[in-house]
């Protein structure tokens, strides 16, 4: 609710202020994520590092992201979603300079975790001020749409812009671009922004929180140093085996909860579910197409980074003018269309590439970049959509952390598991080992775009959404003190 109890009636040119405000956040953050997938051969060349480096450069950013998500959403539901949207905001800026200055590879990925705290907490808090400011209904699965589109045009455009700043200047240029871009953002929040927070103010969970980062961390660590340690060597093993040991104890824990974390109930509605695991397989379908596609074009092809990005050009637009129709296609006839046809599309994207040979025709890898463009334009808005609709507007910032989080799970899984498979696999000069590694890795991402589809078919139906509504009638009865809803 905004504070004093009401909710004001804004202008149709202020809720339209605060949109845009709302999707310069993304803006920030999607850019960022996908520019530095492009610039990760001069940052290797730069900084001396490996592979494994490479992918820290990446996954220390989405893994920080993923795992305080919803912790951020908490904060914004307590202390005020302005408030701690201004904070995000300021963190991921100040993180932005001390990567474009960072001297070697742990500066960057410690820089780089630093973004991930800042952009934690503006995506949740972002999504939850979006649903507070419209109201009604249709609206609201409008707004949702154009930042839901927002974050998918931010993530395509991102190897286009790299590329462009790295041909002009050097890969520090792209954490440079963030700070005028953070600071009018700051400014205009302040101006704009109205302040809320939900009526009841949810308690904090650090136990649940530690388990939670402790098994994303666990999980991503193993896999990304697994190729060089081995795969059933004691330590890869032994981290497994924690991040497992600390996925049970917090089921377990948030299980007795009064106020969990993620609240397992929000589980019972298919459409939710359905949603986050869609989320987590879209987004391994991206980050590692983006990883495998970078490598592949500058490594292997040696093309310069100017014209790696430009070759992207297709995902960008595709990704255009796809997002925005998926969005308003959402809002007047459901979910269900939409996410089918994106995972057809990332299936079939990365399908065309499973042969990728170093003769491979351009003519060729730009029509799987643009039929991946429109694939993953189509699946944002209805992810978005689909875990925030049915839920209580009190919980809409937990849910819209579970969904954020799902995405960042999923970037940070894809570019964790795509890059050990082509490590484990490349052999000979990158000119043909890459390329020859690099097609199992496609057949992974075939079948995440399968798994999207089929989560699609099996999640969106009228049976589906009916335990979305109970669902929602579940999280407003009143729980015992276990938090479990009490038996009638």
């Amino acid at each position: 609710m905004f504070l004093g109890g009401a909710v004001p009636e804004f202008s149709d040119r202020r809720r339209f202020l605060i949109l845009t405000i709302c999707c310069m956040s993304l803006l920030l953050v999607g850019i960022d994520n996908t520019a530095v997938n492009i610039a990760l051969p001069a940052i290797q060349a730069d900084l001396n590092t490996t592979v494994s480096g490479l992918q820290w450069t990446i996954d220390s950013y989405t893994l920080t992201l993923a795992s305080l998500l919803i912790l951020a959403g908490s904060l914004g539901d307590r202390f005020g979603r302005r408030r701690v949207f201004l904070t995000g905001l300021s963190l991921f800026t100040a993180g932005s300079i001390l990567c474009a200055v960072a001297p070697s590879l742990a500066t960057l990925v410690g820089a780089r975790a630093a973004q991930g705290v800042g952009g934690a907490m503006m995506n949740p808090v972002a999504m939850s001020i979006i649903t507070n400011v419209f109201t009604e209904a249709k609206e609201r699965a409008r707004a949702i749409g154009v930042w839901s589109a927002a974050m998918g045009v931010s993530m395509a455009l991102g190897p286009v812009v790299g590329g462009l700043l790295l041909g002009a200047w050097s890969w520090r240029a792209i954490f440079w671009l963030n700070v005028p871009v953070g600071v009018a953002a700051i400014v205009l929040t302040r101006i704009f922004v109205p302040t809320s927070k939900a009526p009841t103010a949810r308690r904090f969970d650090p136990v649940g929180q530690i388990l939670g980062i402790l098994f994303l961390a666990g999980v991503t660590s193993a896999i990304i140093e697994a190729p060089h340690v081995g795969w059933l060597s004691a330590r890869t093993l032994g981290v497994f085996a924690g991040a497992a040991a600390a996925a049970v104890g917090f089921v377990r824990y948030e299980l007795r909860r009064e106020q969990p974390l993620i609240d397992p109930r929000f589980f019972s509605s298919l459409p939710f579910t359905g949603a986050t695991l869609m989320a987590v397989s879209g987004f391994v379908a991206l980050s590692g197409f983006l990883f495998m596609n970078t490598l592949y074009l500058q490594e292997a092809l040696g093309y310069s980074a100017l014209k790696a990005g430009l070759l992207t050009l297709p995902i960008a637009v595709a990704s255009v003018l796809a997002g925005p129709r998926s969005g308003r296609y959402v809002a007047n006839h459901g979910p269900r269309g939409p996410v089918m046809l994106a995972g057809a599309l990332l299936a079939v994207s990365a399908l065309m590439l499973t042969g990728l040979s170093p003769t491979t025709p351009v003519a060729l890898l730009l029509g799987a970049y643009a039929v991946l463009g429109v694939g993953f334009g189509a699946l944002n808005p209805p992810i978005t959509n689909t875990a925030v609709s049915g839920m209580p507007r009190a919980q809409a910032g937990v849910a819209a952390a579970v969904a954020s989080t799902s995405r960042q799970v999923g970037q940070t899984l894809g570019v964790a598991v795509i890059g050990s498979v082509v490590v484990a696999r490349a052999t000979g000069p990158a000119r043909t080992g890459l390329p020859a590694a690099s097609h199992a890795g496609w057949w992974i991402l075939v079948g995440c775009g399968l798994a999207v589809l089929v989560l699609g078919m099996l999640t969106t139906g009228t049976r589906a959404v009916a335990t979305a509504a109970r669902t929602a009638a579940r999280l407003a009865e009143p729980t015992t003190d276990t938090g479990i809803p009490a038996l009638r």
